[in-house]
C-alpha cells in the first residue's frame, strides 16, 4: 500500500482557490470606494441652491427668445460652428456678439462656453469641437436677455434649427 504523507493545508491547491473569490471581491470593493471618493460627481452642482433661485429669470429670458420668434440655425463647419440669427420681430436688434454653450448631458467637463463675433449677417466662433454623440446647445446674448436651447447630434451634416416659435402677434 502506497500511503503519502500530509502536506500541510498552504501547499494544497484547493484553500487557495477557495480564498481567492473573497480576495478578489474585497480588493475591487476597495477601488470602487477610491473611485467614488476621489472622482468628482459632475451632475451635482455645487450651487444648486442658487441655481434653482434663477429659474424665474431663466424661463422669462426664453420666453422672451419665443415671444420675438428668436432661432439659430447652426452649421458645423471645420472651425466649429456659424451660426445665423432670425428673429420674426422686425424690431428685434441682433446683438454684436453671442455666447454660445456647448455642453455633454452627463460629462460636465467637455463643457465649453465662447462668444461668437458678428461677422455679416452670421455670428463665427471657435469652438473645440467635441466627440461625436448627443450635446445640448445654449445660445443667449452677452446681457442675458434672452435665450435659446436646443440638442445637437454630431457629426451633424446640414443645418440645426433651434427656436423659432412663433410670436403672438404674427399668429
Amino acid at each position: 500500500m502506497n500511503v503519502q504523507a500530509a502536506k500541510p493545508w498552504y501547499r494544497e491547491p484547493w484553500p487557495w482557490m477557495l480564498m481567492a473569490g473573497p480576495t478578489i471581491v474585497i480588493v475591487a470593493a476597495i477601488y470602487t470606494a477610491y473611485l467614488a471618493v476621489s472622482s468628482s460627481d459632475g451632475l451635482v452642482a455645487d450651487d444648486y441652491y442658487k441655481q434653482g433661485l434663477s429659474v424665474n429669470k431663466t424661463i422669462a429670458s426664453s420666453e422672451y427668445a419665443q415671444k420675438h420668434g428668436l432661432a439659430v440655425a447652426l452649421r458645423v463647419t471645420q472651425d466649429g460652428f456659424a451660426l445665423q440669427l432670425t428673429a420674426r420681430d422686425k424690431e428685434f436688434v441682433p446683438p454684436k456678439s453671442l455666447v454660445v454653450t456647448l455642453s455633454h448631458p452627463t460629462r460636465a467637463g467637455l463643457d465649453q462656453a465662447k462668444i461668437f463675433e458678428r461677422v455679416g449677417d452670421g455670428y463665427v466662433g471657435k469652438l473645440r469641437l467635441p466627440a461625436s454623440g448627443h450635446w445640448l446647445v445654449l445660445v443667449e446674448d452677452e446681457p442675458k436677455t434672452w435665450r435659446l436651447m436646443g440638442n445637437v447630434v454630431l457629426p451633424a451634416s446640414g443645418e440645426t434649427i433651434i427656436g423659432g416659435a412663433e410670436s403672438a402677434d404674427t399668429r
